[in-house]
């Protein structure tokens, strides 16, 4: 009995990384739309596409994929109204939708956004897939005038004087 007992929490504990890097909540989905004559609607300039959405970074990380019933978005936006959930406390009915979460799906038109909305429910259960960790010993080697030169992985929110993601970084020298 203790052996089944031990043998049970002990794949517990293995098994809940696994798990952890997909999960799935209860979300307000809102949309929106670049507005007249603005190309960029991200709230750090970049250029948004459809297959795009906003979230609260701290509880979905940039680069998470948000699987719909539809589809699947990228999270690489945010905004106040996101983060502070006030969709899904203004016209929320149960306590488990004022606490859900909101994330804001980017459509390339508003007529896009409008009929989307339309035809979905306001609340839904979405799943999300973290992004995979990759660390700088895993990064792929190039050749280079300096054999020790490598290229960092590329991160869309790191500019490259943030860590050198995106960028060839040479090795430290003596």
């Amino acid at each position: 009995m203790k052996g089944q007992i031990f043998a049970i929490v002990f794949a517990l504990i293995f098994a809940a990384p696994a798990l952890a890097d997909e999960h799935s909540m209860l979300a307000r989905v809102t949309v929106y739309w670049p507005g007249e004559g603005q190309p960029f609607a991200c709230w750090n300039g970049a250029r948004l596409r459809e297959g795009h959405c906003a979230v609260d970074p701290k509880k979905i990380p940039y680069g998470s994929k948000v699987l719909f019933t539809d589809t699947t978005c990228v999270a690489v936006d945010t905004g106040p109204a996101v983060v502070s959930r006030k969709a899904a406390r203004a016209c929320g009915r149960t306590g488990s939708e004022r606490n859900a979460i909101v994330v804001d799906r980017f459509f390339e038109t508003k007529q896009q956004a409008r009929s989307w909305e339309k035809t979905h429910p306001h609340f839904m259960t979405v799943r999300v897939v973290a992004p995979e960790k990759q660390s700088k010993r895993n990064a792929t080697r190039i050749v280079t005038k300096d054999p020790n030169a490598f290229i960092a992985p590329w991160n869309p929110f790191q500019t490259p004087m943030d860590s050198g993601y995106g960028v060839i970084m040479p090795a430290i020298l003596d």
